[in-house]
């Protein structure tokens, strides 16, 4: 009989947003997110009492949800919205009309018709703009409307089941009063308080595990070591050597000291920060008491090819590994990083009942690749920043996956299937299996290139690095109390979180105010110790926010007229070609689409040519790829469809939308060729478009019929169908 243990463990984190030293929060993510994510998760569970889980909660964070609840601590978010908007100054007026927005726009502000109405008054795009005369063109009531929504609109179905005023304020839309604002952020604080208790008592009853990350979520293994980036990318360029192994102890054991205040339970799993890990890390876990830690498959990967062991999937993803000295050695279980990738960047763009089928589909592959009788899937990803883009935050979608692994839908003759806590699943089947040599990295590519190597990481370290050699040279003379204060703020810089975004890997609205948050901590390292802070911590590391790369798209130069072979036929055969960033987009999460590498496009008088490059990397998956390419024109919407299989029919399918909403075939199309390359071509009149005419284009991958990829990543790009004074229109000045 075979036996699978389905493991989710679900993330929630946010950096440390407070400065100690005002008193104060410059960001409400940790507010919001607590009426939303944190409360639904919980709630969501409560309902399917046989599905076991694990959350991991940071210290960081739980700290704020306490400093938050009990007042201590008040966000400039949420001062904006207790002040009564007819004593809103311009600057404030200005401030809500930028920042009250901030919610996912197609679920969280086009729902609701008072919200998107306020946001269309506004303006969907205000970078750079004058923010205090749009501002001018809100009234009063406007203002009002707009602080309630903001607030209202973050609630996740938990809480408004909870709390059905909720529901109630929603359905009224417009014409909120003070008090009726005032009753929304009263809930908000209430919902704050009640986080801790709701997961304490789930863990009680022995449904879900909690577990804990280093204290500020720092990359452990560049506290340790800055150099142990070199081993993963000798190429990168380093800041001065940060070298503080003692500060890493000391993020993990006040890690499991809070956590065990808090929940009254020490922990025994450690979820690592982005995942990464080195082989110094290990012995520092049994220290503290932690027995097991999780990561991605891609560590898995290199460290049995490190150690000569080619690296087969099935047969060596589904199971826990010994790590370490056997004196002191841990557990490690590795992620699935496909089916986790997909809760946060695939399902919510397809139906509750198409992502649970999904889901249970991978899951029944899995079980039947996988050799070994005791199969142990590890699902693990952020918990809180996915539901966001699932319409009524994934309630269905979960409740669906949910109960079909509650009433054995996975079972078969000879297979049973549960969920389970990741402690639960190890002792039901413990490792078998060593890795002898860990690899040094973390679940994003396998090395720690996000947090280091670019000049503003490298610029940040720098400034951590002189802050600490400061205070180590002082804190003896300082008194327990500050030096402990001191140190507190230094650990909170060693914070991955500022490293995140600076560098070019993402972008952010709020990307100045994280860079003005980090230098904050360091500034109050010295404050704290009695010392002025160097004139270094008041200049700004990060370049000024520019565009997009996901966005970016730009345009053919020349006419084309490529010969469809699939291969790259001369140097000129694409020169002048439009192209589409394949870059995935910037943000908070993170997802190797690995897929596309290059995207041209381009036009003779007649013919729509594009030439696509597959990832080589993604030839695997290559079979169960369809791309197809979405064309909007003024009368109709188009659609060419095509296997990503190599092996396949060297065919595009076109299709046409009806005004029923379906598609109906037009005929298949040998203009097109995939070899090292894939290249098509479509003439103008197949699509009933003429010289001048406007049309968008948007390019979709799609895996089992869920979309993975698409380009752009944010909105069509727009074109014209050429003239003859095509050319000679480029060159007028």
């Amino acid at each position: 009989m075979k036996t699978a243990h389905i493991c989710f463990l679900w993330h929630m984190h946010q950096p440390y947003y407070t400065d100690p030293v005002a008193g104060s929060a410059s960001m409400p993510w940790v507010r919001l997110h607590a009426t939303k994510a944190y409360y639904d998760m919980a709630y969501r569970l409560e309902k399917f009492p046989s599905i076991k889980a694990t959350f991991n909660f940071t210290p960081s964070l739980l700290r704020q949800l306490q400093e938050i609840g009990s007042g201590a601590v008040r966000d400039l978010f949420l001062e904006h919205a207790q002040r009564p908007a007819a004593d809103l100054r311009p600057e404030e007026k200005a401030f809500l009309v930028r920042h009250f927005f901030s919610a996912n726009w197609a679920t969280m502000v086009r729902p609701y018709p008072r919200y998107h109405e306020l946001l269309v008054k506004r303006g969907t795009d205000v970078y750079g703009h004058d923010l205090e005369r749009i501002a001018r063109q809100f009234s009063t009531q406007d203002l009002l409307d707009l602080q309630t929504w903001h607030n209202l609109a973050w609630f996740g179905y938990g809480t408004v089941a909870r709390y059905p005023r909720l529901a109630a304020l929603r359905k009224k839309n417009r014409g909120f009063t003070e008090e009726e604002k005032q009753e929304v952020l009263a809930l908000q604080l209430v919902a704050v308080r009640e986080i801790v208790p709701l997961y304490r008592r789930l863990m009680e009853q022995e449904q879900i595990e909690l577990t804990t990350t280093p204290f500020f979520h720092p990359i452990l293994p560049l506290v340790i070591d800055t150099d142990f980036t070199r081993r993963a990318r000798p190429d990168l360029p380093l800041p001065s050597r940060f070298h503080a192994p003692d500060d890493a102890e000391a993020q993990l054991q006040r890690a499991v000291e809070f956590h065990t205040a808090t929940f009254g339970r020490a922990p025994v799993g450690l979820w690592p920060s982005e995942g990464s890990v080195c082989p110094e890390l290990i012995p520092m876990l049994p220290k503290v008491g932690l027995r097991w830690l999780a990561t991605d498959e891609g560590i898995l990967a290199r460290s049995l090819d490190a150690a000569q062991q080619p690296w087969q999937r099935h047969r060596d993803l589904y199971q826990p590994y010994r790590v370490g000295l056997e004196s002191h050695d841990v557990t490690i279980l590795f992620r699935d990083r496909e089916i986790s990738d997909a809760f946060g960047f695939v399902y919510h763009k397809t139906t509750p009942e198409m992502a649970a089928e999904d889901v249970l589909r991978r899951l029944r592959q899995i079980i039947s690749d996988t050799p070994q009788e005791q199969v142990t899937i590890a699902i693990v990803l952020d918990g809180e920043n996915p539901w966001e883009h699932y319409h009524e935050g994934g309630e269905q979608f979960l409740s669906l996956l949910y109960k079909a692994c509650s009433t054995g839908a996975l079972d078969g003759d000879a297979v049973r299937t549960a969920t389970a806590t990741i402690s639960q699943a190890l002792n039901t089947a413990p490792a078998t299996r060593q890795i002898s040599h860990l690899h040094s990295g973390s679940w994003i590519n396998q090395d720690y290139k996000i947090w280091i190597g670019h000049q503003e990481d490298n610029r940040g370290w720098d400034l951590v690095g002189q802050t600490r050699s400061r205070l180590a040279g002082m804190a003896a003379t300082l008194p327990s109390d500050r030096a402990q204060a001191a140190w507190d703020e230094l650990y909170a810089a060693e914070g991955s979180d500022w490293f995140w975004w600076y560098g070019d890997d993402f972008d952010t609205d709020y990307k100045v105010e994280f860079d003005r948050l980090f230098r904050t901590h360091l500034r109050n390292v010295w404050t704290i110790a009695g010392l002025a802070p160097p004139e270094l911590l008041n200049q700004p590391i990060c370049s000024p926010r520019g565009m997009l790369e996901a966005d970016l798209v730009t345009m053919p130069l020349a006419l084309l007229r490529p010969s469809i072979d699939g291969l790259v036929t001369d140097f000129f055969e694409w020169r002048g070609a439009g192209r589409i960033t394949t870059q995935p987009p910037l943000g908070a999460m993170w997802k190797a689409e690995g897929i596309l590498t290059d995207i041209q496009f381009g036009w003779s008088l007649d013919q729509l040519y594009f030439r696509l490059d597959p990832d080589e990397q993604s030839q695997p998956r290559q079979t169960a790829l369809m791309v197809e390419l979405h064309l909007q024109t003024p009368e109709h919407l188009y659609r060419l469809s095509f296997s990503l299989d190599q092996s396949g029919p060297n065919q595009f399918l076109l299709s046409q939308k009806s005004a029923s909403g379906q598609w109906q075939e037009i005929g298949p199309s040998q203009s097109i060729c995939h070899q090292k390359i894939i290249e098509l071509a479509v003439p103008f009149k197949d699509l009933q478009l003429t010289a001048g005419q406007e049309f968008r284009m948007t390019i979709l991958v799609l895996e089992h019929r869920l979309e993975v990829a698409r380009y752009p990543h944010h909105k069509p790009a727009t074109c014209h169908v050429p003239g003859p004074e095509f050319e000679a229109n480029l060159w007028r000045v």
